[in-house]
Formats: C-alpha cells, sequence, structure tokens
C-alpha cells in the first residue's frame, strides 16, 4: 500500500524526517516501516531532542555494574549482590485513563527490572495532579492512586514511598511516574543483547491485542484536544506475577541468551533494540504472533502496546526446555523468528515481506536536534524577584500559620494515598511510607537499601538549573538520613514541548543541573526516562526532573526513621541560609511561585552527607529528618507526629531573621537531629570538623510544639489538620471523570 501525502504526520514524523527515510531506504517505507520509523524516532524511543544533553550525565564509577543503554541500571551493594533500578514515566496514558495508565506504568516497570534478571522487591511512585478545587484534579487523583496500588498490591510488590504535589500547572496534564528496585547476584544480571546467528527469537506472556497502537508517538505529539484512549494499555497483573516467576526460572538456567519487555513500540523496539545491541539482524513473521482479536494488520501487531509480554532469544535446541517452564506457569510461547548476520529487521507476514530496513537506520540514524535556549525574559523576572517577609507576614503566630501550612494538600499527611498500597509485602520492609526514605532489608545479609524519590517542580519552575541541583541534593539526603550510602541515581524528565521555549530551556537547564550536582556528590546516573510534550491547551506543566535515589545501608539495624523521644536534644545541621523565594508558604499564602531558589553548595553537601553516615551508626541518635518544603516548622512538625511528642523551641534564637523566614523559609542543605543530651557536645564538634553549622533548637516532650514569639501548636490538633488536608479536598465534591 503506496504511501500518501502527510500519512507520515499521524505518525509523529515531521516533513523532512520523512524525506530522511525515503533517502536512507532509498525508496517510499512500506505502511509497516513507516509505523516503525515512526515509533523508533519518536521522542520516547529515540531521545532526538533530549540525548545531546544526557551525554553529560556522569554514568560511571567503581560500584556501577551496568549504566544507561540497559533496560536499567546497576551497582554493586557488597556481598556479590546488586541493586537493579529505574523510573519511568507513564504520563500521557495516565491522563487519559488514569486507572489503566498508572497501572500500566507500575507493570512496565517492573518488567524492565525481572528483564535484568533481578527479583524486584520494591515500586515507588512520584505523582503531579492539578488543584484538587478541580473535579477532574481530584478524579484524575483518586484512580492514579487506586491504579498503583491495584497492580501493585495484585502482584505482590510492596510500594513503599513515593512523593505527591498538586499545582494548577499540572490541571490538564498529571504526572505519573513509578520507579522499581530489584535485587540480584553479580554474575545473574541479564543484558538485552540479542547475538548467536540462528537463535531463535520467542514471543511470550498476553496474546497481542490493539490496546496501546501509537504509545511511543502519542507521548512524542502535542496534540491536547484529541481522544488517545486507543493508545491505552490494559494491564493484567496475575499474568504479569506468572511472567515474571517464569522469566526468573529461566533465568537460573542458560537456556536464554537475551531477554526483553514489550513496552513503548511494543515488539517493533523490543526487537530492534535487542538486534541493534548485539550487532545482529533479525528475522520474524507477524502471522505466528496469537492475537487475541480478530482481522489484526502487521501494522497493528508489530506496533500493539499489549501488556505482559517478553521476546526472549534462544538456541534452537533450548525452545523446548523454554516452553516446558513456561507450561509449568501456564503461560503461551509462540516462535516467531530467528537471529540473522545482515543487520536488517525483516519482517513477513507469512509469505509477504514487510519491512526490510538495516537496523542502524531505526537507531544509529534517527535525527538529533540541538535546540538552542536561553531564559526566557518571564523567568528571568520570577527568579529575580524580590521577597520581603515584613510586608508579606501578617499578625499570625508562628503556630498559626503551621497549622495552615500543615493542613495543605502539599504538605499534609500522604496517609490516605499509601495505607491503599501494600507496603509490608515480602517482609523486607524496615521503614515504608512516611519517612525521608524507605529502607528494605536484603535477607541473607546484614545489608539494607535505602529508596527515595524526589523533586520540587516549583524550584524547577523558577531556576531548572538550581531547582534540578536541589531534586539531586534532597534524594541523596533523603537516604543519608534514612542510613543509607548513596550509590546511584535514575531520572525521569517530565518536561513541555522540547522543540520551543520554555520547554527547551528547561530540558537544558535541568540535565546541565543533574549532572553538576551528580558530579560533585559522585553519584553515577544509571539509568532513567524521558517525557516530554507534557503541555495542554497550551500549558506546559513545571518542569519535573524527578530523581530516585538507591543507596546501601550496610547494618539495616542502623536504618532511621523520623521519631524523636522525650528529653532529646533537638539540633539543626545546616549548611546554607533559608529562603523564602518559590517556597511552599510563599505559594500557600500568598499565590506566589517566584523569588531565588534555595542557594547550592556542593562542597558542603558533601560534607554534610559524610557527617550524616557517621551519625546513622551513632546509636545516641535517635532520628534524623531531611528540611525540605516549608521549611522548619513543618519539619518539627512532622517528627511531632511521627513519635506523638511535642518539643520546646522558645529558646531558639532565629539567629535575626524574620521568624517567617526562619521558621517556613527553604534551606538547600538542612537536617534536624534528635539525640540523647549526652551526645549534644560530639554532634557539635563534629559538625565544626565537617564546616557544618549546628545549633540547639529546642527539647523534646510534652504535647505542644512552643515556639519563640510565645505560640504553641497542640501535636492532636496538627495530627487531624494533617490527615484532613487530602481527605477534605477529596470529600468536596462528587469526583468526576472529564
Amino acid at each position: 500500500m503506496a504511501i500518501v501525502e502527510g500519512q507520515w504526520r499521524e505518525v509523529a514524523l515531521s516533513d523532512d524526517e520523512y524525506r530522511r527515510i525515503v533517502e536512507l531506504i532509498g525508496r517510499e517505507p512500506t505502511l509497516v516501516e513507516l509505523g516503525m520509523f515512526g515509533a523508533m524516532w519518536s521522542e520516547h524511543c529515540g531521545y532526538k531532542h533530549s540525548r545531546p544533553h544526557l551525554r553529560q550525565l556522569p554514568t560511571e564509577a567503581p560500584w556501577v555494574l551496568q549504566g544507561p543503554g540497559e533496560n536499567a541500571g546497576a551497582v554493586d551493594i557488597g556481598h556479590g549482590l546488586a541493586a537493579v533500578f529505574k523510573v519511568e514515566s507513564h504520563n500521557h496514558p495516565s491522563a487519559v485513563e488514569p486507572y489503566e495508565g498508572a497501572a500500566t506504568g507500575v507493570g512496565g516497570i517492573v518488567r524492565d527490572i525481572f528483564t535484568m534478571g533481578a527479583r524486584p522487591i520494591a515500586i515507588l511512585d512520584a505523582l503531579r495532579f492539578g488543584t484538587l478545587d478541580k473535579p477532574r484534579s481530584r478524579y484524575l487523583f483518586s484512580r492514579v492512586v487506586a491504579g498503583i496500588g491495584g497492580y501493585g498490591n495484585c502482584l505482590g510488590i510492596p510500594t513503599v514511598g513515593g512523593e505527591t504535589h498538586f499545582d494548577a500547572r499540572f490541571d490538564g496534564n498529571p504526572i505519573v511516574n513509578a520507579m522499581c528496585v530489584g535485587i540480584v547476584p553479580h554474575d545473574g544480571i541479564v543484558r538485552a543483547k540479542a547475538s548467536g546467528v540462528g537463535n531463535r527469537i520467542v514471543l511470550i506472556g498476553a496474546k497481542t491485542g490493539r490496546d496501546g497502537l501509537h504509545g511511543a508517538m502519542f507521548a512524542s505529539v502535542d496534540d491536547p484536544e484529541a481522544s488517545h484512549r486507543g493508545v491505552i494499555q490494559v494491564g493484567n497483573p496475575f499474568l504479569e506475577k506468572q511472567l515474571m516467576e517464569a522469566c526468573l526460572e529461566l533465568l537460573q538456567t542458560d537456556a536464554v541468551v537475551a531477554m526483553q519487555d514489550l513496552g513503548a513500540a511494543g515488539l517493533t523496539s523490543s526487537i530492534v533494540e535487542c538486534a541493534s545491541r548485539g550487532g545482529v539482524g533479525v528475522d520474524i513473521d507477524v502471522a505466528r504472533v496469537p492475537r487475541r482479536e480478530e482481522g489484526m494488520t502487521p501494522y497493528e501487531v508489530m506496533l500493539s502496546e499489549s501488556q505482559e509480554r517478553m521476546v526472549l532469544v534462544c538456541a534452537p535446541d533450548r525452545v523446548a526446555e523454554v516452553q516446558r517452564v513456561l507450561d509449568h506457569w501456564s503461560l503461551s510461547a509462540s516462535d516467531i523468528g530467528v537471529i540473522t548476520d545482515d543487520g536488517i529487521v525483516t519482517v513477513r507476514d507469512g509469505d509477504e515481506v514487510v519491512c526490510a530496513v538495516p537496523v542502524r537506520n531505526f537507531v544509529d540514524d534517527c535525527p538529533v536536534y540541538h535546540v538552542e535556549a536561553s531564559e526566557p525574559v518571564e523567568s528571568r523576572q520570577r527568579r529575580e524577584a524580590r521577597i520581603d517577609p515584613s510586608q508579606l507576614a501578617g499578625a499570625h503566630t508562628v503556630a498559626e500559620e503551621l497549622e495552615v501550612l500543615i493542613s495543605h494538600p502539599n504538605l499534609g499527611s500522604r496517609r490516605s494515598i499509601w495505607e491503599q498500597y501494600d507496603h509490608t509485602i515480602l517482609t523486607n520492609t524496615v521503614v515504608g511510607p512516611g519517612g525521608d526514605a524507605a529502607v528494605l532489608r536484603v535477607k541473607g545479609t546484614p545489608l539494607g537499601v535505602a529508596l527515595s524519590i524526589d523533586c520540587n517542580s516549583r524550584y524547577c519552575d523558577v531556576d531548572p538549573f538550581n531547582g534540578a541541583r536541589l531534586a539531586v541534593l534532597e534524594a541523596a539526603r533523603n537516604v543519608a538520613v534514612a542510613g543509607g550510602r548513596p550509590l546511584g541515581i535514575t531520572n525521569c524528565l517530565n518536561m513541555g514541548n522540547p522543540e520551543q521555549q520554555p520547554g527547551s530551556w528547561h530540558l537544558q537547564e535541568s540535565v546541565r543541573g543533574i549532572a553538576d550536582a551528580c558530579r560533585a556528590l559522585e553519584i553515577p546516573v544509571v539509568s532513567g526516562n524521558v517525557s516530554l510534550y507534557n503541555e495542554s491547551s497550551g500549558v506546559a506543566i513545571q518542569p519535573t526532573p524527578m530523581i530516585g535515589c538507591v543507596g546501601v545501608v550496610d547494618d539495616v539495624s542502623n536504618a532511621r526513621r523520623p521519631g524523636w523521644q522525650t528529653g532529646d536534644d533537638l539540633l539543626v545541621l545546616r549548611t546554607g541560609e533559608p529562603s523564602l523565594g518559590a517556597s511552599e508558604w510563599l505559594s500557600i499564602r500568598h499565590g506566589r511561585s517566584e523569588g531565588a531558589v534555595p542557594a547550592v553548595d556542593l562542597d558542603a553537601e558533601r560534607r554534610l552527607l559524610t557527617l550524616l553516615h557517621r551519625l546513622a551508626a551513632d546509636a545516641t541518635v535517635h532520628s534524623m529528618h531531611d528540611v525540605s518544603q516549608g521549611g522548619l516548622a513543618v519539619t518539627i512538625a512532622e517528627e511531632a507526629l511521627a513519635a506523638g511528642l511535642g518539643a520546646d523551641c522558645s529558646q531558639a534564637t532565629e539567629r535575626g531573621l524574620h521568624p517567617v523566614t526562619y521558621w517556613f523559609g527553604e534551606i538547600a542543605s538542612a537536617v534536624t537531629v534528635a539525640s540523647d543530651p549526652t551526645s549534644r557536645t560530639s554532634i557539635i564538634r563534629a559538625a565544626e570538623q565537617a564546616g557544618v553549622t549546628c545549633e540547639l533548637i529546642g527539647t523534646v516532650g510534652g504535647d505542644t510544639i512552643r515556639f519563640p514569639d510565645g505560640s504553641e501548636a497542640d501535636v492532636e490538633s496538627l495530627r487531624l489538620a494533617s490527615e484532613s488536608a487530602l481527605g477534605s479536598a477529596l470529600e468536596s465534591t462528587e469526583l468526576v471523570s472529564a
């Protein structure tokens, strides 16, 4: 069938890109080839706008066992074991059908982990929604959370952490990022690298349907008005559980040479990527692909994103062995093709060849765009806006301000979210949701792994370079206060349109910021994902370069969680000064999102991380908690709620700062420490040696938090305000889907 004028635009290819394809293959493409090029040259698969920036990221370290380029990254955690992890987005599908979009996002990231030979042990999620005064935002929020819980709970993998934020800029385009972590022996890591001419290509798992068509391309098209319900995948977590166990069993043998899940772009991306990594060709027959719908065309089979499917590469004499394992797990397998030595992707439909294109044309020849970007004037003006607390602060006491902030959906308890998740299944969870980072034990060893995921979207909107640096710092610091030593980072770059301002500038500066912070802290980026074109009705989301961090806890008995003890000294370790710029206080109390974000000192952050690692091993240190959104007062309130105990902070000096700045200003690097009074001197001395400011601000005890202005916040009242923050918003009106 001949390609008609402009048909390439339906698969997100530009006119120039189509002309380039014709030039590369020396003819007009077939319809199947056109669809495959559209998928492989999409931003989601080809990284054509982000690739030039991503080269800046540091990806190597002695403990990195697998960096970017595979299904997930892997770092050495000791005892011959590796942590395998990655974060990915499912933003666009979740905006259309939130339950299935979120659920299949979880399913996809889990497959990326067990494809590497690792058993998944934890899921984390990072979410953004519009303001909860809008019915559609409430609908998206409730259904996304239900989808994450529904899939993860059925799959039997605990969802142990994450973060959620609300802002009007996400009204039309939510952010749904899922992160998964698994454990595997070093020699058990499997790569998706096809090899062995004559080896068979075996498709296993679910039958192929029409769900998910054009999913990868849809994520690269700025088309907010179109209905894309046809691209939404439908998941089956029980089938995924069977698939996971079967794949992990197969990988205990040497029967499988390579394994690749079918995610974005389905069969197209899986066979092309496997062939590209191995430097080989592939020859498959789509007529052999099991289908659950009648009349499916080769085009639909190659581009379907039906879930719970995997491709295996195995020797011809091992196919029967593979089939026996799959039979045990009640899974089907179809031998659909062979590895060749010609470097060509050949797709047949019985006797008809519907695709014959060199692998390199799909991968190496994908165009790369360098968009020149500079800070827009409006962005500079917002960043340089002056915030004067003496003009903004009203007559409210510190305690009154605190109760307003803690009752806001951005700062209140997330209990109503994580209570929908099973976070203790598999019995590895030592520190679960509600803390700075989750900690899971690694059975059979003294080790634990600490996991966090963080980003302040408002910071990145005002100042994407420093906002991205601050995201890296917070993720690493959260791992550290939980007792972990950060080993690696995975990122998900959620941005607007990269082809125009301010999206191109946000992308450029965010990656530059991540690279700068990771180099300074010596934490490599081992995996990641890019989700661009997150816009609705011409309004881009706040740029959100989400940072997932994984660290090792050398002795899991030293894992830390928020919560102090009566009589503890309450100290603050700090590198930098509090700022009201782009703060939650400024947004909640005055509806403004502007001003300088907290100043970053990367050398000071390194010293602080080293100090925190030392304190985590000190038994007299009872808790550590990162100071982040909402500032010092909100951090203290969170500690008080975790322990059910107040604190007397009435003697805090406030260091000559305006009370609003001191208690609600946000700091680049700060941690509260609650310890036995006998260790106060040693902590202060250790902080001095590390070049970190340390100040005593209070004593733990009682049922209120007392401030220098004489005001008191009752802990039980704060609990009620915090835990009703999300519930009140959701109960205000009925949920609607549109």
